[in-house]
């Protein structure tokens, strides 16, 4: 890939930062204002060459969320590269709804291995378009928030505002 867009939009939980491609779907996302560490979460070869600042059309749908429209973020397009049970993980992690979270174990079992928690756990861990695939809906057995590559303090304020639904 050569070109992309990089967009900063100011929420309530920090700044976010929204990586797309030419054609405008999500490559990155995530709570930061530091380019380096949006572009840390892609491989090396998958990163653009060419990074310009400018408008995507994910950004209307934070501030969608942000404003109290949580299905905002469900129809932005995003492009994710990784192995076939990751990208229907991260198809997965789409369908949980909102206000319903799920375990490790839940999450899954949703992808018909419940035996598979560490699987189901390293798809949250690996997901770039956080917010978009909302790896943030899966919690540990015992319903504690466990990681999140942009904090724990995040997870717990999308799910605090999701809960309200």
């Amino acid at each position: 890939m050569t070109a992309a867009t990089l967009q900063f939009v100011e929420t309530p939980d920090g700044p976010f930062a929204i990586l797309a491609d030419e054609a405008d779907r999500v490559l990155v996302s995530g709570w930061t204002d530091d380019t380096d560490a949006v572009l840390a979460r892609l491989r090396p070869e998958r990163r653009p060459t060419d990074i310009r600042p400018g408008d995507t059309s994910a950004a209307e749908a934070v501030r969608g969320y942000y404003g109290g429209d949580l299905a905002a973020i469900d129809a932005v397009a995003v492009s994710q590269w990784g192995t076939p049970l990751q990208l229907a993980g991260w198809e997965a992690l789409r369908a949980i709804a909102v206000g319903t979270p799920l375990t490790y174990t839940g999450f899954a079992e949703a992808l018909g291995s419940p035996s598979a928690v560490r699987a189901a756990a390293s798809i949250c861990a690996r997901n770039a378009v956080a917010l978009f695939v909302p790896c943030h809906r899966v919690l540990r057995g015992d319903g504690t928030m466990g990681g999140f590559a942009w904090g724990t303090h995040v997870k717990e304020s999308l799910l605090a505002r999701e809960s309200a639904v």
